[in-house]
């Protein structure tokens, strides 16, 4: 998450949002549930993919050429046929987050953006064939030559709330006190919920307030998020929350506190774990909150088109399923990108044969958790189950990019 308006990422830990590298605001702190859990130390991916399938009779081989190194990633040229179930996307479910990303396009990308334009009737077959023409398929690699990252995900939380406090919603969601600028760091969380002088600085900047501590949270967490508002007459609405600021204390990871303590395993942690853990142990919440410092700050924005998500790094707005945040050093804004993982599932000592996710996406995020050659923040909206799907995903990953041919 993060909204990318603000362009917060990942209030926490974060990336750029995630929820902006244009950054108006650090996208560290959008790095998705990564946030969470980060700090558990990095998690590996349980196990690994399948090899490749390599070049058969027939398939596109795409022009050969000399690999490319950037600043943390080698792209080594592959054909088309390597990239393990290619001809089975839906690929024009990506095109207009294409399209949204030549809006800022990266450098050498100008002609091929233009081609794009005048593409007409973008269906499955036409815009495969203008990627096997218009673009060159790179295996992703670490400099040291390793080829296996990790996959997470993240997503833009929709919470109810009110525009008064009362007896359901309790909770508060703060813009940003005047001078936090002035005042580094600010209160700590703790500070914040006890101190007088922390609170009559906060007096009346309340945005909304929610009813879970652990909605809040999240929406800080992810760094901005969508609230399902009704105000003081009754009339309800949607606004988008973005990133507003942060109290610059350290951040530091709830689901690593509760592992420390033994709620549950590295393995099993996860959003819905630490959910569990607080709907039974509802007294204990305020410690597991206070071992967390870092508390963000919001600002309300309007939300006149709810079809449309939040804006990430490269400043255009995020697709659902086909955007993913990644670190611009191994892999420029606005880059196609051909992820190779597995869907998330729920933990369980004897898991079900995985699921593959291989499908075309845009590098259009970042956050300061998502740091190496194959890493990918994978954005899954704000739909029904996109909270469940980011929270359980920690998935082995391979990655292939798609960059235009010189010609």
């Amino acid at each position: 998450m993060k909204t990318r308006q603000a362009n917060a990422a990942n209030a926490s830990s974060r990336r750029s949002p995630m929820f902006v590298k244009k950054i108006l605001a650090p996208r560290w702190l959008l790095v998705g549930m990564v946030g969470v859990l980060a700090a558990c130390s990095t998690p590996m991916p349980p196990g690994p993919l399948p090899a490749p399938a390599r070049s058969g009779p027939g398939a596109p081989a795409g022009p050969a050429g000399p690999s490319i190194v950037r600043e943390s990633a080698r792209w080594q040229p592959v054909p088309w046929s390597d990239l393990p179930g290619w001809e089975a996307d839906a690929t024009a479910r990506a095109w207009p987050a294409l399209l949204a990303g030549c809006g800022k396009p990266a450098a050498g990308w100008a002609a091929a953006c233009a081609s794009a334009r005048a593409l007409q009737a973008p269906d499955d077959a036409r815009v495969r064939a203008w990627l096997q023409r218009t673009l060159q398929p790179y295996r992703v690699t670490a400099l040291d030559g390793s080829a296996e990252g990790l996959a997470t995900g993240y997503f833009e939380p929709l919470v109810a709330a009110s525009r008064q406090r009362s007896r359901t919603h309790g909770v508060p969601l703060y813009a940003a006190p005047p001078g936090l600028a002035q005042r580094k760091p600010w209160y700590t969380r703790s500070e914040i919920e006890t101190l007088p002088a922390a609170r009559a600085a906060l007096k009346g900047r309340e945005i909304a307030w929610v009813a879970d501590p652990l909605d809040a949270l999240l929406l800080q967490v992810q760094g901005s998020g969508r609230l399902a508002i009704t105000e003081a007459d009754g009339r309800k609405q949607t606004v988008r929350l973005a990133y507003g600021g942060h109290n610059d204390q350290p951040y530091q990871s709830v689901g690593r506190w509760l592992v420390e303590r033994g709620a549950f395993t590295l393995e099993q942690a996860s959003w819905p774990a630490i959910k569990a853990w607080a709907r039974a142990n509802p007294g204990r919440v305020p410690e597991m909150l206070a071992a967390n410092p870092r508390y963000v700050f919001f600002r309300e924005e309007p939300l006149p088109d709810p079809t449309i998500g939040a804006v990430g790094a490269q400043g255009v707005p995020l697709t659902p399923g086909r955007s993913i945040a990644v670190d611009p050093r191994a892999v420029p804004y606005g880059t196609p990108v051909w992820l190779d993982t597995t869907e998330p599932q729920p933990w369980s000592p004897t898991p079900p044969p995985p699921r593959p996710l291989q499908r075309l996406v845009l590098a259009q995020d970042t956050g300061s958790a998502i740091s190496g050659a194959v890493r990918a923040d994978y954005y899954w909206g704000w739909a029904e189950g996109a909270e469940d799907r980011a929270g359980r995903m920690k998935q082995p990953l391979r990655m292939w990019v798609l960059w235009p041919v010189t010609r």
